[in-house]
């Protein structure tokens, strides 16, 4: 695996060649690429989101490779939020035990992350796991990134486009918006 920058106005955008990446690009613009230097490449931490998606388990692939190639901590983060429930007072009917539920998918969310830290593991890495409950997805791993001092966060992509997109949101658009450090999106 070779690491190549995507050149464009003196900005560096990292992808790899004949890897499973994705990068959005303008095709009226034009690029070159060229071979990183090691200097250019290092990445001692990185973060990767997973979700249990097809593509988070590419994600995880990719995240591994790297972490391996680079020596590099990585860190595999699934997010979980509590069920939230609409009850109106005035139906008289008591309120749902919401522990219950919260411990559904507290153990939901355990078999999630079991799950991506099992594949790490299968691609040659040791991975930390953190489960982290937030309503907002992105939120809370640009912030986990943030705290981690990363170097580089890997999230799947589901690759959905217009109105679904618009419709259903996206955490890898999110990231791509709001992490202070690069974000690698994998389909």
């Amino acid at each position: 695996m070779r690491l190549l920058a995507l050149e464009r106005r003196q900005r560096y955008h990292t992808f790899l060649k004949g890897g499973n990446s994705a990068t959005a690009l303008n095709r009226k613009e034009r690029f070159s690429t060229r071979e990183m230097t090691s200097a250019e490449a290092e990445f001692g931490k990185i973060v990767v989101a997973f979700d249990g998606s097809r593509d988070a388990a590419k994600a995880i692939k990719l995240a591994a490779s790297m972490a391996t190639k680079f020596n590099a901590d990585l860190f595999v983060l699934h997010v979980f939020s509590s069920p939230t429930v609409a009850l109106s007072a005035a139906s008289g009917m008591p309120g749902p035990d919401y522990r219950a539920m919260e411990d559904a998918s507290r153990e939901a969310g355990k078999k999630v992350l079991a799950r991506g830290l099992q594949l790490a593991s299968d691609a040659g890495a040791s991975a930390n796991g953190e489960l982290i409950e937030a309503p907002s997805v992105v939120e809370a791993i640009v912030s986990y990134a943030e705290n981690q001092k990363a170097d580089l966060i890997v999230v799947g992509t589901r690759g959905m486009t217009g109105f679904k997109k618009l419709i259903l949101g996206s955490v890898s658009s999110g990231l791509i918006s709001h992490a202070h450090c690069p974000v690698m999106v994998a389909r």
